[in-house]
């Protein structure tokens, strides 16, 4: 898979018998990338960054489960290609991950608008993430998903900050009712580099 590759196109897409010969081999590369791709901030938010890789994973197993052959494939990319950083980005997928449904909704219901208190600070240099537009992920009544999509919009300076291993870089959340923060370190920060122009 192209680490630089910026969008799906139909040529990308495997057919589903040949994808299910080289399916777990994708997922097992997949894997060792990932482990620097996702980053946990507090007790209940991860962060999984998202590249073109895994978006092409993505593609093919939506196309894998719902069986929905050709005529699923535009739909597909459509839907992911969006998520797939452009070189002057990063992108993740914010996951609030709580096991149990009771806790799940009670700390859901606290933290109305948390997709809008997101940010990365380079060096002090504060980025504020910008959510997806394309559902309101807050209800009237301030409970929010469990799922954001959320775009890091990086300067020609900032990316040149992103990569430099003297500048710390702290991906935060600063909700009232759950403000954490963790610095990224140098194998995640190597990693999502590869996101970058």
């Amino acid at each position: 898979m192209p680490r630089s590759a910026r969008r799906i196109t139909q040529a990308d897409v495997l057919a589903m018998t040949e994808y299910g010969h080289v399916r777990a081999e994708r997922q097992r590369a997949l894997a060792a990338t990932k482990v620097n791709r996702l980053v946990a901030v507090g007790p209940f938010a991860t962060f999984h960054f998202e590249s073109y890789d895994t978006m092409w994973l993505q593609v093919h197993e939506m196309l894998r489960i719902e069986g929905g052959g050709e005529a699923q494939i535009a739909g597909e990319i459509e839907a992911y290609n969006p998520l797939i950083p452009q070189g002057h980005e990063l992108v993740a997928t914010l996951m609030l991950e709580i096991d149990d449904r009771d806790r799940r909704e009670r700390e859901l219901a606290r933290l109305g608008g948390v997709e809008r208190t997101v940010s990365l600070a380079l060096d002090g240099e504060v980025i504020a993430a910008l959510p997806e537009g394309d559902v309101e992920r807050t209800t009237p009544s301030g409970k929010t998903s469990a799922l954001h999509f959320l775009r890091f919009p990086l300067t020609p300076a900032q990316v040149a900050k992103f990569r430099d291993p003297r500048c710390a870089a702290v991906l935060a959340i600063g909700h009232e009712n759950y403000a954490h923060m963790t610095r990224l370190g140098p194998a995640v920060r190597a990693e999502l580099g590869h996101d970058l122009d």
